[in-house]
């Protein structure tokens, strides 16, 4: 079975976010998986649809794979890096803000 990925990296938002859109396209095939993403209203849809697009492209381009035939096989959101951050607060404190980044990886064969 001839598979193709795609990968973005330090994607500016939280894993968990976006492992609630990532559950909804795993298992489907191509077409539905990018319109689930493309009508979704959230941060996460737009950008997996990206990283999908780029997955299918792989396939045609670099595997010879036809669009019509292929499924979403897996879909993966690890943790990336934590940026800190500072909030002034009262007297002189400040409170640590962490601003989560994302790795999406996404399979797609036949």
């Amino acid at each position: 079975m001839a598979t193709a990925y795609a990968k973005s990296k330090y994607v500016r938002i939280s894993p968990r976010k976006a492992r609630l859109v990532a559950d909804q396209i795993r298992g489907l095939n191509v077409a539905d998986a990018s319109l689930q993403l493309r009508y979704s209203h959230t941060k996460a849809g737009p950008l997996l649809k990206k990283t999908l697009d780029s997955a299918v492209a792989n396939a045609e381009n670099n595997e010879d794979l036809n669009r019509d035939s292929l499924k979403v096989i897996e879909v993966r959101v690890d943790e990336g890096s934590r940026m800190k951050r500072s909030k002034p607060k009262n007297k002189g404190g400040s409170h640590r803000i962490i601003k989560r980044t994302s790795h999406f990886t996404i399979v797609v064969g036949e």
